[in-house]
C-alpha cells in the first residue's frame, strides 16, 4: 500500500466549491493568485471562507473574484483594521491565462468558476478556477447514474 503524504500545514484545503462540479461541466481549470489583507489571511489560516455562491469576472483587463466570503478574524485587536467579508478580490494571473478565460466567458453559457481556495507549498493563497459551461437537468441525471453505476462496479468487484 502506499504511504500518505505528511500533511503539510502550508498546503490546505480553505474551501472547496462542491456544487460547482454538479452544476457545470468544468472544461478547463487554472490556478490564480489572490490578493489578500492581512486579517484576511489569518482567517483563511483559521478555515473561515466559503466559495459556494462565488464567481469569477474579466472587467477592465483584470479578473475579479465575486461575492466570497471570509470571516472577520475573531482575534483581531483593532477592528479599524479589519476586512470586509463579501469584498472584491482580486485574482492574480498572466495575459495569457487572462486571454483565454475572456475568449472563454465570450462563447456562449461559458462562466468562470471557482473550484476550491488553498495554500500552495510557499504558503500561498490560490485558488483553482474552471472554464465552465452550465449542465441541463438531463446532464445532472446522466453524471448521477454514471456516479451510480461506477459506486456499484465498485461494491461488486470487492
Amino acid at each position: 500500500m502506499a504511504q500518505k503524504k505528511k500533511s503539510d500545514p502550508n498546503n490546505k484545503t480553505v474551501a472547496e466549491n462542491r456544487k460547482a462540479r454538479y452544476n457545470y461541466a468544468v472544461e478547463d481549470t487554472l490556478e490564480a493568485g489572490i490578493v489578500l489583507e492581512g486579517s484576511e489571511v489569518k482567517s483563511l489560516r483559521a478555515g473561515g471562507a466559503n466559495i459556494a455562491e462565488s464567481y469569477a469576472s474579466v472587467e477592465d483587463g483584470e479578473l475579479w473574484l465575486i461575492n466570497s466570503y471570509v470571516a472577520p478574524f475573531a482575534q483581531s485587536m483593532n477592528r479599524a483594521f479589519a476586512h470586509e467579508e463579501r469584498r472584491r478580490r482580486k485574482l492574480l494571473v498572466n495575459k495569457r491565462e487572462l486571454s483565454k478565460l475572456w475568449q472563454g466567458v465570450g462563447r456562449e453559457g461559458m462562466t468562470i468558476v471557482p473550484l476550491k481556495m488553498y495554500f500552495n507549498d510557499k504558503g500561498r493563497a490560490k485558488l483553482l478556477l474552471g472554464l465552465a459551461k452550465g449542465k441541463t437537468h438531463a446532464d445532472k441525471r446522466d453524471t448521477e447514474k454514471k456516479r451510480d453505476w461506477q459506486r456499484e462496479k465498485a461494491r461488486l468487484l470487492r
